[in-house]
């Protein structure tokens, strides 16, 4: 399968993103594609009329390359996910987990690609709700993770943990990771969380700094509905994040409800990809 109609997402405006961007219009140019930008790209380059928004750049475009980093891949599938269009990554970033294509490969790789030699991934994401008095007050999609965690510095939380509404645990911590595969390589790593395949079908829950030792991260099935009740005994304010981007105040009684969302991002990667070789190169390894 090839691609024709392509969509472009960019990293918050540097130079850098600039002359990548000017190297990829040219290629995809090249190539006969037509190509439209998403609304970031505003304002970087002149005399640009194939500006569209998010919604459209998603129901148009057979494809959308996002140029920057894993953040940007996160923002990318969390906006897109709903319009089962494929992304691929070129990396100007530091890690490059989800992103994965060189910009020095955009002449042979990306034209691999382009042109249907490639491999397919599915990636679930995460969809979170915060419901008060019964009422759902907050919802947001993750790719990496979902986290409630404390807003204030040096202060802990309270929560109740229930697993497709079993008791789970009653903790006190800095927060809780709930991580899909994807996303186990990014904050859940750095608290102790496993390293999971991406293509595994499960979550991790992975306490940030919990005042028991005895707390350690969780592995259930990605079917599994969690379910965190901040307790009335808390002392600090809490907040959910959702893959560290968007964020919204909790308070005492609020449930988070996490499961697992039906439709997920399709990513395309170079046709030698191996998780394996980044796992290596990303985390230093062979060092």
């Amino acid at each position: 399968m090839s691609f024709k109609t392509i969509g472009v997402i960019v990293k918050p405006h540097t130079e850098l993103v600039k002359d990548k961007l000017v190297h990829l219009l040219d290629f995809l140019n090249q190539k006969d594609c037509e190509v439209f930008l998403d609304e970031s790209v505003d304002g970087l380059l002149d005399g640009q009329n194939n500006i569209i928004s998010r919604d459209e750049l998603g129901n148009r475009c057979d494809i959308v390359i996002t140029l920057g980093g894993d953040g940007t891949m996160l923002n990318a599938a969390r906006s897109l996910v709903d319009n089962d269009v494929p992304l691929i990554g070129i990396n100007i970033g530091r890690l490059g987990f989800l992103a994965d294509v060189s910009p020095d490969e955009i002449d042979t790789v990306l034209d691999d690609i382009l042109s249907g030699k490639h491999i397919r991934e599915e990636r679930f994401l995460l969809e979170a709700k915060v419901t008060r008095n019964d009422e759902v007050i907050f919802s947001g999609d993750a790719l990496n993770d979902v986290v409630v965690h404390v807003r204030d510095v040096a202060r802990m939380i309270e929560f109740e943990t229930r697993i497709d509404g079993k008791f789970v645990n009653h903790q006190r911590a800095d927060g809780l990771i709930i991580s899909t595969p994807t996303g186990s390589t990014a904050y859940a790593l750095s608290s102790g969380g496993p390293i999971l395949q991406s293509n595994l079908d499960a979550i991790t829950l992975v306490p940030i700094c919990p005042h028991t030792l005895s707390s350690r991260p969780l592995v259930v099935n990605a079917s599994s509905e969690v379910d965190i009740l901040i307790s009335e005994t808390k002392q600090a304010i809490a907040q959910v994040t959702c893959d560290g981007q968007t964020s919204f105040d909790v308070e005492n009684g609020d449930h988070v409800n996490i499961k697992r969302k039906q439709h997920t991002i399709t990513l395309l990667h170079p046709q030698d990809h191996n998780n394996f070789d980044i796992l290596r190169a990303k985390l230093h390894w062979n060092e």
